[in-house]
């Protein structure tokens, strides 16, 4: 029987077949799996974006660091062996039997050697060499190298702060090949033995781990490569978690398929958390180096090596100074390392095991030692630089700061003024003060002291303590009046007696003097040399208030004055800082000159940037400064600064002016040598009255500041345009061979006419005569 045909049905007319359950599962995975993937791979790339750009840019903020001046050592220096030696304390010298390497000292009597360390300088580089130093008493007499003479030499300068990125991380770049090998191969064998093996991620090492910890029951051991903690420290948290983890593995290969060995090496060395000063944290073991050890890392020996090896595991925990037996117990710990390697002989791992930590004093730790000087230097850079720079830029800023001058101005404080409040029974800490010392003639601000605690970081009263100035303003008042010499001269009688000034309000102003007592006329140097008060005053009216006003200004100071009476008495409030740029002005002859810390600024690469040259304007002639000088050195010699010369050498000439503001509130001295200018002010925070007065305050911490200075006197020739004259006390002309005659400059044309009572004989005449032509 035939089979009966199928009819065959159009495939539209063919039943539809929905896809199985089955393969919708198949479709959305399929579609998720590429979403992820597409997810991944963006990640991924973001990740590599981020690792390359990061990594190949400028990898830090880095801190400005400031430095002091170099000390310049020539024959005929006065410096003596024992300040040497400080200056080499500080910079980290170490003392050996013979100076044969960087940064060793050797003494023998009056003889030091030393090995420098050279220095790129703002103006030329010092080499690395070293030097024979032979001293007498306190004066260096003669340099040698490799038995030649030398002129001249320079030490490096003493870094003595830095300003710092907001994250306060402190650090000083190097190049590995800057580093001494045995610092990086000690590294390398005892934080990542696999490291030139790997490619950021070492399997072996996370199995080692994983076995100890198993081991121990807790994490005694981490499986993170060199590789791996660069990238946790440089671009991630310190997160414990999985993700965190896997993340910090990728970026590893990553930065390893990107970067060289040398290179992820390098900026490990230079990024590592290795300690804490203060707020500030210390990244690097260059910077490291300076911190625990200071000296540069290139100096380290074998054991101090071990240990900045094993702060890596936990600066903090094996912190030496905190915790010396853990600190060695890991150090030890670093050298069994190194000895199972095989590397160093059994002998130099045995002799490293013995050396104590040989970390810095406590005392001696370097910070930010000089808040106060460092304030003002903030300032003026400031001025040419944003804040940004400073902090990020990595500047190398030279200053005028003398470690020397700044080590005695702060023990002379901290001692007098405790001494004064024990002789004046004060309560401990009532007193405070402020100084700063200034080399005459360049304006060079060597030292500075806002507190009478030095180190502290608070409110700095040399730049920032604006207080009435007492009579240290009555210089101003007697320039105002001698620029006049048709009226005023050094010889004018001027009335010291009791005076009203009425205002057109109809107020009235009785200044008196300090002792209630009144003198008379007396002539006008004598008023300034014991300050009378109605004596300023009544010549400050005579001249015009105005005019006092304007010599203030010229004097340098740049805030707008009131002009009131009592402008004559210190009615105007200054801080130390302005009152030294005032003085200076003084000291300088009547050339005028900004005070100024800077002397250069270099950027990281050692490029200059800018030059802080020395400024001078001649605000006042030679002939009133003549005046003005002989007046002040009266003050230092009769006068109410006269007690320095208890101290001081009878034949060192010196100017200066007491201060005392109303009630006794504020003690001031402002005075100067042919060296140095130096300016104290003693007085309470709360404004509160002392029984203190110029002289009893700020006059003895100054002379005591000044008494640990090498001086020149003060250049005092006399100029064309003065002569000397023989003065009687009435301010007529007289003779040397009359009692109470003095020899007083004038401005030429301005000398007395008069002649008084008492003149020479024929006899003495003749004597005179021989005396001028035959130089007696």
């Amino acid at each position: 029987m035939a089979k009966a045909r199928r009819k065959k049905v159009p495939n539209s007319q063919k039943p539809s077949r929905k896809p199985s359950k089955k393969t919708k599962v198949a479709r959305w995975r399929n579609r998720l799996l590429l979403v992820v993937v597409a997810v991944v791979a963006l990640v991924l790339i973001v990740l590599d974006v981020r690792v390359y750009s990061q990594f190949q840019g400028r990898k830090w903020s880095l801190p400005a660091h400031v430095y002091s001046r170099a000390l310049e050592l020539y024959p005929g220096l006065a410096l003596s062996r024992d300040q040497l030696l400080w200056e080499h304390d500080q910079l980290g010298y170490r003392r050996a039997v013979d100076a044969k390497v960087r940064g060793q000292v050797s003494v023998a009597r009056n003889r030091v050697d030393v090995y420098t360390r050279g220095f790129a300088f703002w103006d030329s580089s010092e080499p690395s060499r070293k030097l024979r130093l032979v001293f007498d008493g306190r004066q260096l007499l003669s340099i040698h190298s490799q038995g030649q003479p030398l002129a001249l030499a320079r030490l490096e300068p003493l870094r003595i702060g830095g300003i710092y990125p907001a994250h306060m991380e402190d650090r000083e770049l190097v190049r590995l090949s800057d580093l001494p090998p045995l610092l990086v191969e000690t590294l390398v064998a005892v934080e990542d033995r696999g490291f030139y093996g790997h490619m950021g991620v070492s399997v072996r090492g996370i199995a080692r781990a994983v076995k100890a910890n198993l081991q121990q029951g807790r994490t005694v051991q981490g499986g993170s490569t060199l590789t791996q903690q660069l990238v946790k420290n440089f671009y991630l948290n310190q997160q414990r978690t999985l993700s965190r983890k896997l993340q910090e593995a990728v970026m590893a290969v990553m930065l390893e398929l990107h970067f060289d060995k040398n290179e992820i090496l390098e900026t490990y060395l230079n990024e590592v958390y290795l300690g804490q000063s203060g707020q500030r944290g210390i990244h690097g073991f260059a910077m490291a180096s300076r911190h625990y050890f200071q000296k540069p890392v290139d100096e380290l020996e074998l054991s101090e090596v071990a240990l900045l090896v094993a702060l890596v595991k936990g600066a903090s925990y094996y912190n030496p100074w905190r915790y010396p037996e853990r600190a060695l117990e890991r150090r030890n710990l670093v050298l069994d390392v190194l000895a199972r390697d095989g590397d160093l002989s059994p002998q130099r791992i045995a002799e490293a095991r013995k050396q104590p930590l040989g970390v810095v004093p406590k005392d001696r730790r370097r910070k930010n030692d000089f808040p106060s000087y460092l304030s003002l230097v903030k300032r003026q850079l400031q001025k040419d630089y944003g804040d940004d720079v400073l902090r990020s830029e990595g500047l190398r800023v030279f200053t005028n700061f003398d470690p020397h001058v700044q080590r005695s101005l702060e023990r002379t404080l901290v001692n007098r003024l405790g001494a004064i409040e024990r002789d004046y029974r004060l309560s401990t800490d009532t007193l405070q003060v402020a100084s700063l010392v200034v080399q005459v003639g360049t304006a060079e601000v060597v030292a500075m002291v806002g507190d009478r605690k030095p180190g502290y970081a608070g409110f700095n009263r040399a730049l920032d303590a604006s207080r009435p100035v007492g009579s240290t303003i009555k210089p101003a008042v007697y320039l105002a009046a001698l620029q006049d010499p048709d009226k005023f001269t050094l010889a004018t009688l001027i009335d010291d007696s009791p005076l009203v000034v009425r205002s057109d309000t109809g107020e009235e102003w009785r200044p008196r003097n300090f002792s209630r007592e009144s003198h008379g006329e007396v002539p006008l140097y004598q008023a300034l040399a014991y300050s009378y008060n109605q004596a300023a005053a009544r010549l400050g009216m005579m001249v015009g208030i105005p005019v006092v006003a304007e010599a203030v200004t010229r004097l340098g100071y740049a805030e707008t004055v009131q002009e009131v009476p009592s402008l004559m008495l210190g009615a105007v409030t200054m801080s130390p800082f302005q009152v030294a740029e005032q003085y200076h002005t003084l000291a300088a002859g009547g050339f005028h000159s900004p005070l100024r810390a800077i002397r250069a600024v270099y950027d990281a690469n050692n490029v200059p940037l800018k030059r802080y040259p020395y400024a001078v304007e001649q605000r006042f002639s030679p002939q009133l400064m003549h005046l003005m000088q002989y007046a002040l050195q009266v003050v230092m010699r009769e006068g109410t600064g006269k007690s320095a010369y208890q101290k001081l050498p009878q034949t060192l000439s010196l100017a200066g002016k007491t201060g005392t503001s109303n009630d006794q509130r504020d003690s001031w001295f402002a005075g100067y040598s042919g060296s140095y200018l130096n300016v104290v002010w003693v007085g309470r925070d709360d404004n509160g009255k002392m029984p203190l007065t110029g002289g009893t305050a700020a006059l003895p911490i100054w002379t005591d500041v000044m008494s640990e200075l090498e001086h020149q006197p003060l250049a005092f020739e006399q100029p064309e345009g003065v002569s000397y004259q023989w003065v009687d006390s009435q301010g007529k002309l007289s003779s040397r061979y009359c009692a109470g005659a003095r020899y007083l400059p004038f401005i030429a044309g301005s000398e007395p006419r008069e002649k008084g009572r008492c003149q020479a004989t024929k006899a003495e005449q003749v004597i005179d005569w021989l005396r001028d032509k035959l130089g007696w």
